[in-house]
């Protein structure tokens, strides 16, 4: 396991730190041209706020492999008269996850009606903000911009911008051969979100597969990413300088993507799904909070990930993973949750799956563990090593 750690899943900090610089000097150029081409008057049009917020493994020190993946959430401006709508307990939208509707208040003034025909759609005889319609007006936003930004980069690097329906946008980033000394072509996922306060966010609800339906475009998602940065924070100042959690967290990962490289479909892609690696980080969070985090030095390395691959055993056996911040009351008192958070429906991750397929990837995930050495021989030839996908 160190080895293939070592080999395999670290990241060079000199690597990753060049990465997320070059990264994030693009995309400021990027929000301050969409941010400057979207300015109007009135309240009638979307707009950006013209920050970005960075979010995901890459920023938390849990990325592995390569550091050409990235998520940015690109907050936008809202007209007032738009309020947030819980509607988890509706049975709205997919089950195992947050769903919230941005509802015109009562009384929406007539000078709002051309936003409303152009950015809502109905919901039980009320207008609501249409995740679907935002991230269309988004990425023909961005795509407009992408001229200008080309032109002003074009000695540091070449960019361009992908969407799939339904997706966020990707920008894709080629560094010029002379610019930077690391030469890794980036995908930075732009996520346009609806920003809530205290540090949260509302995001498009992203389609659960090719053959399910489309979640409802009234609906969006909760992204509470910068709680989980600042409960990492405070794990970091509260355990050991050595601590191996989130080494833990990588090597997981790791051995999740070689099992699944031998796997047929459909079960591989439930196998994705099902150990996400939001799942493995939830599952990672409450584990750390159960016992003294003493016991998460180097030296027990393996004790402690065999801790976590249990403890996601019986999850997955149990049929439940709860959120860890939605109405959770057992968090430490230095990590302040937002009153939205507090008082939120919990949330069980697992909800959206059978109990036979639950069943069968907590088998699965024993079996990886036990014959963890082998999957890692086997499974990390170049036979089996396929291309990973762009976010």
């Amino acid at each position: 396991l160190e080895s293939f750690y070592a080999r395999q899943l670290r990241l060079s900090p000199h690597v990753l730190g060049h990465s997320k610089a070059h990264v994030g000097r693009v995309v400021a150029e990027l929000v301050r041209a969409a941010k400057a081409q979207g300015l109007q008057p009135g309240p009638l049009a979307l707009s950006l706020r013209g920050d970005f917020v960075r979010i995901g493994s890459a920023y938390e020190q849990h990325k592995v492999r390569s550091p050409d993946c990235f998520d940015i959430l690109v907050p936008l401006r809202l007209p007032p008269h738009l309020e947030p709508q819980p509607r988890c307990a509706d049975g709205l939208g997919p089950r195992g996850a947050f769903v919230c509707g941005l509802r015109a208040r009562a009384g929406w003034p007539r000078r709002y009606r051309p936003f409303a025909d152009g950015f809502c759609v109905e919901l039980e005889g009320r207008s609501h903000l249409s995740s679907g319609l935002v991230l269309r007006w988004f990425q023909g936003h961005l795509q407009r911009c992408l001229g200008a930004v080309r032109y002003r980069l074009q000695e540091r690097c070449r960019v361009s911008l992908s969407a799939c329906p339904g997706r966020p946008p990707t920008l894709h980033i080629v560094p010029c051969s002379d610019y930077v000394c690391c030469h890794i072509s980036m995908a930075v996922r732009l996520i346009p979100a609806i920003p809530l306060g205290d540090a949260l966010y509302l995001t498009a609800l992203p389609p659960e597969g090719p053959q399910a339906p489309p979640a409802p475009e009234a609906l969006w998602g909760l992204n509470a990413s910068r709680q989980e940065q600042r409960l990492l924070s405070w794990l970091k100042e509260q355990a050991p300088a050595s601590s191996c959690h989130l080494k833990c967290l990588q090597i997981l990962k790791g051995l999740r993507d070689l099992r699944g490289q031998g796997l047929e479909e459909p079960f591989c892609s439930q196998w994705g799904r099902v150990l996400s690696s939001y799942v493995l980080k939830t599952a990672l969070f409450s584990l750390l909070l159960q016992g003294p985090l003493e016991a998460w030095d180097e030296q027990f390395l393996m004790e402690r990930l065999e801790d976590l691959v249990l403890y996601l055993r019986d999850c997955l056996r149990k049929q439940v993973l709860m959120h860890f911040f939605l109405g959770n009351a057992s968090l430490p008192e230095a990590v302040a949750l937002p009153r939205f958070l507090k008082e939120a429906t919990p949330v069980n991750l697992l909800a959206a799956f059978d109990g036979s397929t639950l069943d069968l990837v907590a088998f699965q995930l024993i079996n990886t563990w036990i014959q963890a050495p082998h999957v890692i021989r086997m499974y990390s030839s170049p036979r089996y090593l396929r291309p990973l996908p762009t976010p």
